[in-house]
């Protein structure tokens, strides 16, 4: 129970196993959460395993906010600590459609998985956390919340995205606010044009667009990248920078002429 320990939502697939694999080789043990049957996740917990990490896999709806303590409960109950936790899980809306057209059902399930959810979690594991300071057994917790640069860049076709993205970004400052004096540090992480299965429906708009500049590095971002931004906020390598946000986009938001 001396290593560091952390929970990735979302962390079996996309960007979630690009965090989990670089938090791995970086010495963390990992409970990672999905909706997928466990069997079906073995793959990915033998990787992680064999690159050094403890695992623990738990089948979680972040939306079900019900289920948040007992999952919190597992992670402890297998590792004794939580020194990170990494709100990764997300959904894009299921049909791209015009802000007039945004269904209300469309928007209360990405609100609920994208912001409702990682927000009251954040809330439940701080409040662990907190005792775990309080009795010596981690020297400071940290939450990381990986966003979007839409949470800034408007897109009329996933307003619901962008809203949701929008309030993890408000909730990111407010936590950070809250629980700095306490000992737990609150960061944003907003990855730009990421190659997952997400994108992959727009894939070819991407590449044409990356190609004629839309990017300083004209190239997809990995969630290799995003890992490797999330591994060194959660090893507590950036200090006196709670609430910060950490934009890995190759550029795409840097003003430019």
């Amino acid at each position: 129970m001396t290593r560091p320990v952390a929970l990735v939502t979302g962390g079996s697939r996309g960007i979630g196993l690009g965090i989990a694999r670089e938090l791995a080789a970086h010495g963390f043990d990992l409970a990672i959460n999905g909706l997928r049957p466990p069997a079906d996740v073995q793959t990915v917990l033998d990787e992680l395993a064999a690159l050094g990490a403890g695992t623990r896999y738990i089948r979680l709806d972040v939306a079900d906010t019900g289920a948040h303590d007992a999952a919190i409960d597992d992670v402890l109950g297998c590792f004794g600590r939580i020194d990170a936790l990494v709100n990764n899980a997300g959904v894009a809306p299921s049909v791209r459609a015009d802000i007039l057209e945004m269904t209300p059902e469309s928007y209360d399930r990405v609100m609920a998985i994208n912001l409702r959810g990682p927000l009251l979690l954040s809330r439940a594991v701080a409040k662990r956390m907190l005792e775990l300071v309080g009795a010596g057994r981690i020297d400071r917790g940290r939450i990381i919340n990986v966003s979007s640069i839409s949470a800034t860049v408007a897109s009329i076709s996933r307003a619901e995205y962008c809203i949701s993205k929008a309030g993890v970004a408000m909730a990111t400052r407010l936590l950070a606010a809250r629980l700095a004096d306490e000992g737990i540090d609150v960061y944003e992480v907003r990855p730009g044009i990421t190659a997952t299965d997400m994108t992959a429906a727009v894939s070819e708009k991407y590449d044409r667009l990356i190609a004629e500049g839309l990017t300083v590095e004209r190239r997809w971002g990995t969630p290799e990248d995003i890992g490797r931004a999330v591994a060194m906020l959660a090893s507590g390598v950036l200090t006196y920078a709670t609430g910060q946000v950490l934009t890995i986009d190759g550029g795409l938001t840097m003003p430019r002429l």
